[in-house]
C-alpha cells in the first residue's frame, strides 16, 4: 500500500508540473526537461507512468469530463444548468491548474500527433442534452436545433474565456460569462420565460464578480 502510495504521489507530482508546463508554454513550447525539473522526479519515474508527452498530454485532457461533475444530470436539467455549467468551466479554470493545460491542449489539439477532441464533444453532447430537456418543457424556442445551440454555447466560451485570459489573466471571466448569457437569454427562450433564469449562476461566481 505505501508503494502505491507514492506511486500515486509520484504520478501526481508530475501531472501537476506538466499541467503548470503545459499552461505557460502550450504542446509545442512544453519540454519534457522542463517538467522532468518542476516535477523534481527522474526521467525514470517519469517513463513508468507516462510514455510520452503525448501521452501525458492526453491524460490531462482526459481530466476535463470533471468540469461540471457537481451539477445534476437528471431531470430537471436545462438553459439554468448550462449556464451553470460554464460558471463551472470559468471557476476551474481559475482554480486549477490541471483544468487550465486541459483546456488549452483541447483547443491546441490540431497541434497532437494523435489528437482527442473527444472532451470538446463530450461537453457539446452535454449541452444538446440540457438544451433538449430546456425544449420539451417549453424553456427553449421550439424553432432552435438543440444541437446548434450547444455547439454555440461552447464555441462562445470558448472564445470568451481566451479573451478574458489575454485581457484579465481571467479575473474577469464570471463577468463575460455573465454578459454572454444576458444577450442570448431573450434569443434562446420564449419571453414570458426569460426572467426564470440566472445569467451570473446559481452558484453565484458571477454575482460576486459583477457586484
Amino acid at each position: 500500500m505505501a508503494r502505491q502510495e507514492r506511486a500515486e504521489r509520484t504520478r501526481n507530482a508530475i501531472l501537476d508540473a506538466a499541467a503548470a508546463v503545459f499552461d505557460e508554454f502550450g504542446f509545442n513550447g512544453a519540454s519534457l526537461s522542463d517538467i522532468l525539473a518542476k516535477a523534481g522526479v527522474t526521467k525514470g519515474a517519469l517513463y513508468f507512468h507516462f510514455s510520452s508527452k503525448e501521452d501525458l498530454a492526453h491524460a490531462l485532457v482526459s481530466e476535463q469530463s470533471i468540469v461540471g461533475q457537481s451539477l445534476p444530470t437528471e431531470p430537471p436539467t436545462g438553459i439554468q444548468t448550462a449556464i451553470d455549467l460554464c460558471h463551472d468551466m470559468a471557476n476551474s479554470l481559475r482554480s486549477s491548474v490541471r483544468v487550465r493545460a486541459g483546456i488549452r491542449l483541447v483547443i491546441e489539439t490540431g497541434t497532437f500527433a494523435d489528437p482527442a477532441p473527444d472532451a470538446y464533444a463530450d461537453w457539446i453532447r452535454t449541452v444538446r442534452d440540457y438544451m433538449v430537456a430546456a425544449q420539451e418543457r417549453g424553456d427553449l424556442k421550439a424553432d432552435l436545433d438543440p444541437y446548434v445551440i450547444a455547439r454555440w454555447v461552447i464555441a462562445s466560451f470558448t472564445g470568451i474565456q481566451i479573451s478574458s485570459q489575454v485581457l484579465s489573466g481571467r479575473e474577469d471571466i464570471h463577468e463575460r460569462v455573465t454578459e454572454m448569457w444576458r444577450i442570448a437569454l431573450p434569443g434562446l427562450v420564449p419571453p414570458r420565460r426569460v426572467a426564470r433564469f440566472v445569467p451570473a449562476g446559481t452558484a453565484g461566481y458571477g454575482a460576486k464578480d459583477i457586484a
